[in-house]
């Protein structure tokens, strides 16, 4: 019998991408320090080249596969998983504005400040200019998403589709093979260059705390989405919550929706939904619903804005929530995908200098989503199921009743 080849994970990889950074800005001379930063930021120039085009790749099909669906069945699911993406956002900020302040002191804050400008210079910079910038991008790819979903099989063929979708599988394969692989990288030259400057301690001092909250928050909007899907179903949320312990726990392991989809639909199961609408909302909700991505990334955004002092508050953070709600639309299976789908629109939170998604400021947003990404992604398939007893319901009370009724 063949042994299976052992495979570190992401999230180790990263941890130890970080202490690296920590021991080579800590005990190596400046000189090789500069190497690992030159290294890092030649990938972050790259990093900026392939999000246009992953945004263009990934939403443009995202939107474009909607058309597959039962007509109001697809609108209220739809809908459903964006107000669910929506309110876990804004609770996230409220709750993190409103605790991380007392996590951080200001001796830690006047720490991080005064180490401003310290950073150290690359050896080497490449330019790569991106072919579209971010706004573009998106525009771009919601034009094309939603004209392939209305047009095509009507008045337009598949040609264009295909090609979308292969296009899909090349962004996915670069992203796969070169961005992910190399993000350690990225994050231990972030570190050694924090480390360097004397960032590094007095920001760690403050994330563990964070962390703790963030997944606080991820705990409780389960335990409230099945909640509120128990109310409608008159269904026991604890039972529905038992059912989805096996979805939880894979997604886990995998930090993938997409790959914990068979699970989950084991998981409807369990919790009575009808084959054809578990089959219809579990798929579709692993790519459109993501709360609890949208949770982590609104508290490590507000997080980094509190930690460098940068200014945030709900009237920028709603339009940031609001986008990237649609923006996350099929963002890749991979770990990491929603954080790398986020990265072009942190600058609507950090500003356009800050929010630079090849500096600093956004490196360390990166590191300190992933550290959290696997409960984020357990946190919104969890969520998938509590819709999909929702509509379930409402399938059979309202749709199936009233075919009955008028056959």
């Amino acid at each position: 019998m063949e042994k299976k080849a052992f495979k570190l994970g992401l999230l180790p990889k990263l941890i130890i991408a970080i202490i690296l950074g920590i021991l080579v800005g800590q005990f190596m001379p400046i000189w090789f320090a500069r190497i690992v930063v030159t290294a890092s930021g030649i990938f972050s120039t790259f990093l900026k080249f392939i999000i246009p085009l992953m945004i263009v790749a990934y939403v443009t099909m995202g939107i474009a596969d909607l058309k597959s669906g039962a007509g109001k069945l697809l609108i209220i699911t739809v809908a459903i998983a964006y107000a669910s993406t929506l309110l876990a956002g804004s609770a996230s900020y409220l709750v993190s504005s409103t605790l991380f302040p007392h996590f951080m002191s200001e001796g830690a804050l006047d720490q991080i400040a005064a180490t401003a400008g310290s950073s150290l210079d690359s050896y080497l910079s490449i330019s790569i200019p991106p072919l579209l910038d971010t706004l573009s991008a998106v525009v771009l790819a919601f034009v094309l998403g939603l004209c392939l979903s209305l047009m095509r099989g009507k008045t337009i063929g598949s040609t264009l589709y295909d090609g979308m979708k292969d296009f899909s599988g090349i962004i996915d394969k670069v992203l796969n093979s070169v961005i992910i692989p190399l993000l350690p990288l990225y994050i231990c030259g972030t570190f050694t260059d924090m480390t360097k400057s004397g960032k590094t301690f007095a920001i760690l001092s403050i994330l563990w705390k964070v962390f703790l909250v963030v997944i606080a928050m991820h705990l409780i909007c389960i335990f409230i989405q099945f909640l509120v899907a128990g109310a409608i179903s008159k269904k026991n949320p604890f039972t529905l919550i038992k059912n989805q312990i096996p979805g939880y726990a894979t997604a886990i392991g995998t930090q993938s929706s997409a790959a914990t989809i068979p699970v989950n639909l084991k998981c409807a199961e369990a919790d009575g939904i009808s084959e054809q609408i578990r089959n219809f909302v579990v798929p579709l909700c692993a790519n459109i619903h993501m709360a609890g991505s949208m949770i982590t990334i609104t508290a490590c955004a507000t997080a980094v804005c509190l930690m460098n002092q940068l200014p945030i508050s709900l009237m920028t953070v709603v339009p940031f929530i609001m986008t990237l709600g649609v923006a996350m639309v099929a963002s890749p299976g991979a770990p990491g995908g929603s954080i790398m789908t986020a990265l072009p629109f942190l600058y609507m939170i950090f500003g356009r200098e800050a929010g630079d998604p090849n500096g600093p400021i956004c490196a360390l947003m990166v590191a300190l989503y992933i550290t959290q990404d696997s409960f984020g992604t357990a946190c919104n398939v969890s969520g998938d199921n509590a819709i999909g007893v929702i509509v379930d319901t409402i399938y059979r009370k309202f749709i199936v009743k009233k075919d009955t009724v008028e056959a």
